[in-house]
């Protein structure tokens, strides 16, 4: 298993961290998980650029590649960093990011405030019962709080001006993408288009049962198997005769 310096979890959400928490202290049990964390202050531009600028000046200091997790517009973020020096990065786990990258719960948010003509506490309500499925009352209300929050706060390229739109991006470390089977935002289709721009020597995509958006929350033991699995599963832990191969669940 990987040490502590050599496996970082990213976090550009604050306010979504609660749900990283079940994976994390999955993980935890097997391996120690350096967390880096990023949040804007009140008078910073939002700036992917400054974001990754910032998490290379983390990352430099490690003597060695490290294995990078990210969730989302975490998982972006590691992307871009990946793609940027993947000399740094030993392998890289998305979880919730799709083939076109920049696709994330905040985009289906704002494409549904152009469409819809409802208040944002409405269509926030109605955020939470597509991204968690449906809810007590109380519960409700605490998820449209939090969702608030990260469209307020976080580190976000999209607004109800714009929403960024990127291309799929290849990157040269071995690739684990994690999604869910019921995830409206980043579709079955989404996760399967990841076959046309991974190597199928070192990639493998796993598709969770359940869980929608926030799956790893859902189902942290199963998301953590397949990302401990996927870590035995490297060259420097294994055999060098033998390969993985970019594969989708029967019936996917």
């Amino acid at each position: 298993m990987p040490n502590l310096t050599e496996v970082v979890c990213l976090s550009a959400s604050p306010h979504l961290q609660v749900f990283n928490r079940p994976l994390l202290q999955s993980l935890t049990q097997h391996t120690p998980i350096a967390q880096w964390e990023y949040q804007l202050s009140p008078d910073e531009p939002c700036s992917l650029d400054i974001a990754l600028a910032l998490l290379h000046d983390y990352l430099k200091h490690h003597d060695r590649p490290i294995h990078l997790i990210g969730h989302g517009i975490s998982g972006l973020l590691a992307l871009l960093y990946t793609q940027r020096h993947p000399e740094r990065v030993r392998s890289l786990t998305l979880l919730s990011v799709g083939a076109y990258p920049a696709l994330d719960w905040q985009t289906y948010y704002y494409t549904q405030r152009h469409l819809l003509p409802c208040s944002r506490q409405i269509l926030l309500t109605r955020m939470v019962d597509i991204l968690f499925g449906c809810s007590s009352k109380p519960m409700t209300k605490t998820l449209v709080k939090i969702l608030g929050q990260d469209l307020d706060d976080s580190l976000s390229p999209h607004s109800l001006v714009k929403c960024l739109n990127l291309i799929p991006i290849q990157v040269k470390v071995p690739l684990l993408v994690c999604g869910s089977v019921d995830d409206v935002v980043v579709d079955p289709h989404q996760l399967r288009s990841w076959q046309y721009y991974c190597s199928e020597d070192t990639s493998k995509l796993w598709v969770c049962p359940g869980g929608r958006y926030f799956f790893p929350y859902f189902h942290p033991q199963q998301t953590g198997e397949q990302i401990l699995n996927f870590w035995k599963s490297l060259p420097s832990c294994r055999s060098s005769h033998s390969s993985e191969k970019l594969f989708l669940p029967a019936n996917f």
